[in-house]
């Protein structure tokens, strides 16, 4: 499958108005984010406690 570059230059340049230098300069990550912010992508689920106590013993910050 291939990224759907069209959608994210239309949504980019055209919807969030970002010149082209902006949009071509912004990684993927701040795309979405400024997506999200503008209402035009859900929102990620938030985490909840149980799933950061798993991650946490799944990747320790120290080893024992």
């Amino acid at each position: 499958m291939r990224f759907p570059w069209a959608r994210a230059m239309q949504i980019g340049m055209g919807t969030l108005r970002l010149a082209p230098r902006e949009f071509w300069a912004m990684t993927l990550p701040e795309l979405s984010t400024a997506a999200i912010g503008a209402g035009l992508a859900p929102a990620p689920d938030t985490m909840t406690r149980q799933t950061l106590d798993a991650l946490r013993a799944a990747f320790p910050d120290q080893t024992k």
